[in-house]
């Protein structure tokens, strides 16, 4: 809220350097704003009594989009990245996909390796359990299992991260 949208009885001031100028109404230190050719911008509205400051709205604005901007560019989004597999499934093949993985858990993502059972493979389900087991003992020096190998639907499911 600015200016004229500030409609509390009584505020607390502080001045364009930062000084604290103290409690008064909110008629006041829109005069004081005014007289300093800037604007009153309340920066803390859940206070008691709310905080206002007077300082350039325009150039308060700016300085809080970039703020905004640079806090999105340090954070980083974790992406889960899947690896198919299936329980007939040949050593050489098997290695390809582990290092598949273990590319993108090196870039920092996670990974999600799925087990799909197709036809008759899905009353042989439990004994191809072990393939996941492998996988993940393959990768155990830079990934830990972050979901236990789990059914779902006609497949078999564990998610990996990168190790700490």
């Amino acid at each position: 809220m600015i200016n004229e949208q500030i409609r509390d009885k009584e505020i607390r001031l502080i001045g364009e350097h930062g000084e604290q100028l103290g409690i008064m109404s909110a008629k006041d230190a829109m005069k004081l704003a005014r007289e300093a050719e800037l604007d009153l911008v309340k920066v803390a509205p859940m206070a008691k009594p709310p905080v206002c400051k007077i300082i350039d709205y325009g150039k308060y604005r700016y300085e809080m989009a970039r703020k905004e901007k640079d806090a999105k560019k340090k954070q980083k989004t974790i992406e889960v990245k899947e690896v198919r597999l299936s329980p007939n499934i040949d050593a050489n093949d098997l290695n390809t996909k582990i290092g598949a993985a273990r590319k993108f858990l090196s870039k920092g993502n996670k990974v999600k390796v799925t087990l799909r059972f197709r036809g008759r493979e899905m009353a042989h389900m439990q004994s191809s359990k072990h393939i996941l087991d492998d996988f993940a003992k393959e990768l155990e020096d830079i990934a830990s299992v972050d979901k236990a190998a789990k059914v779902e639907g006609r497949s078999l499911t564990m998610i990996l991260t990168e190790k700490r």
